[in-house]
């Protein structure tokens, strides 16, 4: 199985970009792992905001045990039960989503690039590198129009942690991409497409 890490911020587009290469490169061949499935069902209290706030973009807010262990399952060609995240309760439901091991394996998130032991297992690293304003009029509309956010309540939490935890653990895990892709995601979805065509032939 081959392993393709997409990182970026908030809004950058990850899933959108993931799903064009699922398109381009042949559903069937593919099998698609969000990160966000694996935030922890409680986010540990230090790392709470001052106004005492879950810090969902904190690399702590992950439950890296699990996430490690399903990727190396997935990895030995067995099944994972990745577990649901419902955004409206802030909280891990009883429901999982069936994961088969596939000739590639896309896996997505804010921080697919910034734990060692699950970088040196992917084959192909990427980052979407997007302007933070469009990142957060994204990010805005999603949560508002999905997620039952207000407009107050994402304003705040940009400027609390998501623009300050971007800057100092996401942007940096561009020095371990292989490539990194802009605004414009089309060409690139076809690129890496092609690639992991390639992959699965050889």
């Amino acid at each position: 199985m081959y392993l393709v890490g997409i990182a970026g911020g908030s809004g950058s587009g990850k899933t959108t970009f993931a799903k064009k290469v699922l398109k381009g490169a042949g559903d069937s061949s593919l099998s698609l792992l969000h990160m966000d499935s694996y935030y922890l069902h409680q986010p540990p209290k230090e790392i709470e905001t001052s106004s005492g706030q879950p810090n969902f973009d904190h690399p702590h807010s992950f439950d890296w045990d699990l996430l490690r262990e399903h990727i190396q399952e997935l990895k030995l060609g067995r099944s994972i039960e990745s577990p649901v995240y419902d955004f409206k309760t802030n909280s891990r439901t009883k429901e999982t989503n069936l994961v088969r091991p596939n000739k590639v394996l896309l896996f997505e998130g804010i921080f697919t690039l910034f734990d060692k032991e699950i970088r040196d297992k992917l084959d192909i690293k990427c980052f979407l590198h997007v302007d933070a304003d469009i990142r957060f009029t994204r990010r805005l509309h999603r949560d508002v129009n999905e997620r039952g956010r207000s407009l107050e309540s994402v304003i705040a939490q940009y400027y609390e942690t998501v623009r300050p935890m971007y800057q100092k653990y996401l942007e940096p895990q561009k020095q371990f991409a292989d490539f990194t892709v802009g605004e414009e995601t089309s060409v690139a979805a076809k690129i890496l497409a092609a690639r992991i065509k390639e992959l699965i032939s050889d």
